[in-house]
């Protein structure tokens, strides 16, 4: 079987709705990732519900979210209530989630897509995630321009950052005042940084999402890299920072390498590759 054919009977084992066609009804959706659900929008796709609207608002933030998509609840424990008077046609879900499929699928077929993936491949996963996505609601097209587009701004990204490319960059998100998430191998920004030329600072192993949690004295491992950090922070953490010895001590800190970045979604998909390589690439040109 050809990947084309492969791609055209993902959805056939799940009963009660067909992929969406040309002069199909539109698909009434709720989306349970963050990732997919970016992903549909760029498609010109409206989910009718996601999980967790706060979370879109604090750490997704591009592309906005219409005012129309409901909240469901918690990603762990959404609203089955809400859900079953929602009357979707399909819910997408991710093996994260597993443990609670056989509740969602009282109300409607489930479809899981898993972009963190054992293979520790996210943009790979993220590219046929696309493609499965377009499939289902009838976008190929749509699909194929949104992977090219994400190839196009990745490499436009490198050429423009090649005369800074030098110096080494750890990416964080600040658990607390004291504790950072470092993303390397496995994650979505690794895959990134590569596709850019730049040199990720964090070659320790990181967990299953691409990420290790260590005290901020961790980072200290370079003495020439620059520190690009996520918003947004957690309460208090900026004053209580300029005041610990042991932040004040470490290299970058002493060299002025740091730069604060817009909250990008580190377990995206393609629009979330993006957003990062841009953000990044404002702060590093501001930077010189």
């Amino acid at each position: 079987m050809t990947r084309r054919a492969a791609l055209g009977l993902f959805a056939l084992p799940f009963a009660g709705f067909r992929p969406a066609g040309a002069t199909a009804k539109p698909l009434r959706i709720v989306c349970l990732d963050d990732g997919l659900a970016e992903t549909l929008l760029m498609l010109g796709v409206r989910p009718v519900a996601i999980a967790d609207r706060k979370v879109w608002e604090d750490w997704v933030v591009e592309p906005a979210l219409p005012q129309e998509v409901a909240d469901v609840g918690t990603l762990l424990e959404p609203n089955l209530e809400f859900l079953q008077q929602l009357k979707p046609d399909l819910i997408l879900s991710i093996p994260y989630l597993d443990g609670i499929k056989p509740l969602l699928e009282r109300v409607a077929p489930v479809m899981s897509i898993g972009i963190y993936r054992e293979n520790g491949q996210p943009y790979h996963n993220a590219i046929e995630a696309t493609r499965k996505l377009a499939g289902l609601v009838g976008r190929q097209a749509e699909g194929e321009a949104l992977i090219d587009a994400t190839e196009a701004s990745l490499a436009k990204v490198k050429e423009e950052l090649a005369p800074v490319a030098v110096r080494p960059v750890y990416v964080v998100s600040f658990m607390d005042p004291r504790n950072v998430r470092v993303y390397g191998r496995m994650s979505l920004f690794q895959d990134a940084l590569d596709r850019i030329g730049i040199r990720n600072a964090w070659t320790a192993e990181t967990n299953y999402w691409g990420f290790s949690t260590v005290g901020i004295d961790g980072l200290a491992t370079m003495d020439d890299a620059r520190l690009a950090y996520l918003e947004p922070l957690p309460a208090g953490a900026g004053g209580t920072l300029t005041e610990s010895p042991v932040w004040n001590a470490m290299p970058f800190v002493r060299n002025r390498s740091i730069m604060r970045l817009p909250p990008v979604l580190m377990f995206g998909a393609l629009p979330a590759a993006s957003r990062f390589a841009r953000v990044l690439a404002e702060a590093m040109t501001a930077h010189g």
